[in-house]
């Protein structure tokens, strides 16, 4: 089947790295100069240092040609969400599209579902999704993703073009549910990151987070992804698959975590910015946050974790004051 991934950075261009060897696939990106290194070196350094672009892999920065190539195929979009309605709306209407970026739209608080209903309601369209860091799909270690769309024949189509021994493709007709969450994950992510970056800075003395905490702060943020998901029309089963609890889980205690990165180097006193210039990726959950906050106070359902986030990210509690706060709330029924 002929493939086209529209954006050449880690995620997009592990995903590449694994299809290409069974498909017609182009990678494309935006700079000229990016492709040309691409081509030239067949690593992308910038963004995966380190793993070989299969020789399968046709790296492309037309983008009109690109389009043109899965016109009869699968349009991948592998933007951060930033990029996700531009490209929707630059995608024909026939075409059959997925997109792997996983937040809030900054601005008008959509996910990716509501951006795609509103630029191409009847249109072939979906979101692969699920617990996984590119650099070890890109090496191919074993990983569970979920491809969710109203569209049974989209879902087949995801399942047929990336499903491996070692890439299990799960489908699933609750869009929402994956969407969901594949964002607030981030956000309880930042989350876990300031209580994990506090414990280390505090040494396990009285007083100071600890595994006990992370227990807790992952717990009830699994509670907080459910009933913003539920209020926005999720099922609640969705959230115990991969991109609820599994995704919650690698995001929250993984290394190779971005947003959890930003909570530990906040905690240790770093200015956001300076986190957020050193990380050299984007760290969706500092831009989902607010958002999520937003869509929840409209639906009137309690966030209390993400609500501390946000304080913290606006520099209106310190790392320590949040996780206090979070700790200090009175005693109520787990569920």
């Amino acid at each position: 089947m002929n493939v086209t991934i529209l954006g050449a950075g880690a995620w997009g261009t592990a995903l590449a790295v694994q299809a290409a060897p069974r498909h017609a696939l182009q990678l494309w990106t935006r700079s000229t100069q990016h492709a040309q290194q691409l081509r030239a070196s067949r690593h992308n350094q910038r963004y995966l240092p380190g793993v070989a672009l299969p020789a399968e892999i046709t790296v492309v920065d037309d983008f009109g040609a690109a389009l043109a190539h899965a016109a009869e195929g699968l349009v991948v979009i592998a933007t951060p969400m930033a990029g996700l309605r531009a490209m929707l709306a630059a995608v024909p209407d026939t075409a059959r599209v997925v997109w792997l970026c996983k937040g809030f739209e900054a601005g008008s608080g959509r996910l990716g579902h509501e951006i795609a209903a509103e630029l191409r309601p009847q249109a072939h369209a979906g979101v692969l999704s699920g617990p996984s860091f590119a650099e070890e799909v890109a090496r191919g270690q074993p990983t569970a993703l979920v491809a969710a769309s109203a569209d049974a024949g989209l879902r087949d189509t995801v399942a047929a073009v990336f499903h491996t021994e070692l890439l299990r493709i799960y489908t699933s007709m609750d869009a929402v549910g994956v969407e969901v969450g594949g964002a607030v994950k981030n956000v309880m992510a930042i989350a876990t990151g300031l209580c994990d970056g506090l414990a280390a800075r505090g040494g396990g003395g009285a007083g100071q987070p600890g595994l006990n905490a992370r227990a807790a702060l992952i717990t009830r943020g699994l509670a907080e992804i459910t009933r913003l998901g539920v209020a926005l029309g999720a099922r609640p089963e969705t959230f115990m698959g991969l991109s609820g609890l599994g995704d919650l889980v690698l995001t929250a205690t993984g290394e190779l975590s971005r947003n959890r990165k930003v909570g530990v180097e906040l905690a240790a006193g770093k200015p956001l910015a300076q986190v957020l210039a050193a990380l050299g990726h984007v760290a969706e959950g500092v831009y989902s946050a607010p958002m999520v906050l937003q869509r929840a106070r409209a639906l009137g359902v309690e966030l209390p974790i993400t609500q501390a986030v946000v304080a913290v990210l606006d520099g209106d509690l310190s790392a320590v004051d949040g996780v206090r706060t979070l700790m200090g709330r009175g005693a109520r029924t787990e569920t």
